[in-house]
């Protein structure tokens, strides 16, 4: 993203000519910004050649799964609906793990059919239920144990997953009994220790405590573990004075970590592959003047990007011309939904805006439209993969006779 004759731009093609041709709301992708994500990912753990697992969460679209699967990632999934959107796209079956607390019957046979790499369980029942149909099917079936190893990753509430009081993982006590478990079944194989504290990550401690934790727990049992799955969580900058996340560092107590270890790493990164790729082009529909601020009421809404409604989420926002002529007043910009909570940023010093014109909300690339929906029946928007001049649809827009 950057402006061009004070254009703003998403590679080669200009935001305007975007809405020109496909209108608004329009998600759009940099395909070379994927790129560069996947490669820096790859380069700042080449010493020890993780498995890298995409959390398919973190956005959903099969064409833009399909770009990633050929860097040779595989896919984190956490429903049925994912793994097969992940296979879908064509991503090796070995390389797939299945996470989540609350898997049913139909979605283990699903994946055991499908011969995955591994499914982290994260309860005793839930093992006990791979067990008992594996053994229907007269199968061994690899799995992970995920451990709760009581980290605070330091990040927002709403998405801490590492801590005793959240919901995911087992404690120390049952993990060991889980072990014992999984030893005494014949139709479980236990490959996997799994941990994963939290999403949108910035600091490199949280990942060092969590690590000293499993290393504790893996000196104290008989067990060796083929795969240990560190999760993902690596953040991403949403605003400009956001610090980044030191990679080096955790590369460093990782390599330490492997020490004396045979185990492989696996990671499942979502955001930091395609957190910043996206861009949410949108247009003003009003302008709303109040006594101290004024509403800036866009053709985007809460149904589009839930972030901020959801977690108080902020996101980088730019006008797709810039101007240079600032406003005394401080906007506010909402969606027209018929809740309070359908709102994305207040900014003081804004430059002036006119109906009509076009708005930019920066970062959307994860979570934006795998957590959209058509709540007050509002079609989806459209989803566009840029790649220097060439623009690709990878998702149409709904119309409202798809929702009829």
């Amino acid at each position: 993203m950057k402006y061009i004759n004070k254009k703003l731009t998403i590679e080669k093609v200009s935001v305007q000519n975007i809405a020109k041709k496909y209108s608004t709301p329009t998600y759009c992708y940099s395909y070379n910004q994927l790129k560069e994500n996947i490669n820096n990912f790859k380069k700042n753990f080449k010493s020890f050649s993780p498995l890298i697992c995409f959390a398919i969460k973190s956005n959903t679209n099969v064409n833009l799964i399909r770009e990633i699967k050929k860097f040779g990632l595989g896919a984190d999934v956490v429903s049925m609906g994912e793994l097969m959107i992940a296979l879908k796209a064509g991503i090796n079956p070995k390389k797939i793990v299945f996470s989540g607390v609350g898997k049913t019957s139909q979605e283990i046979s699903y994946a055991i059919d499908k011969n995955i790499l591994l499914i982290n369980a994260e309860s005793k029942s839930e093992i006990k239920e791979i067990d008992r149909i594996a053994k229907l099917k007269k199968k061994q079936i690899q799995i992970g144990i995920r451990l709760n190893p009581n980290t605070d990753a330091k990040t927002l509430t709403q998405i801490s997953t590492g801590k005793k009081e959240n919901k995911f993982g087992v404690n120390n006590k049952t993990f060991f009994e889980l072990v014992t478990y999984c030893k005494n079944s014949k139709n479980i194989d236990l490959k996997c220790l799994s941990v994963h504290i939290g999403s949108q990550i910035l600091d490199h401690k949280p990942y060092e405590k969590m690590l000293k934790a499993v290393s504790k727990i893996i000196n104290k049992i008989n067990h060796k573990f083929e795969f240990i799955d560190l999760g993902g969580g690596m953040g991403i900058s949403y605003r400009d004075n956001n610090k980044k996340l030191n990679y080096k560092k955790y590369n460093v107590a990782i390599k330490k970590f492997l020490k004396n270890k045979k185990s492989r790493i696996i990671f499942e990164p979502g955001r930091s592959i395609v957190g910043n790729i996206g861009i949410l082009i949108s247009r003003i529909i009003y302008i709303k003047k109040s006594v101290r601020k004024n509403f800036v009421i866009l053709d985007t809404a809460m149904n589009d990007l839930m972030r901020p409604a959801l977690y108080g989420a902020t996101h980088k926002t730019l006008p797709s011309i810039k101007t240079n002529k600032k406003s005394k007043k401080t906007y506010e910009f909402v969606g027209p939904i018929c809740e309070s909570t359908d709102k994305f940023i207040t900014i003081k010093n804004f430059q002036e805006l006119k109906e009509k014109d076009l708005i930019v909300i920066c970062d959307v690339g994860a979570y934006g439209m795998s957590l959209s929906s058509n709540y007050n029946v509002r079609p989806k928007a459209i989803e566009l993969l840029i790649k220097g001049s060439k623009i690709k649809t990878i998702r149409k827009r709904q119309k409202h006779k798809d929702l009829m």
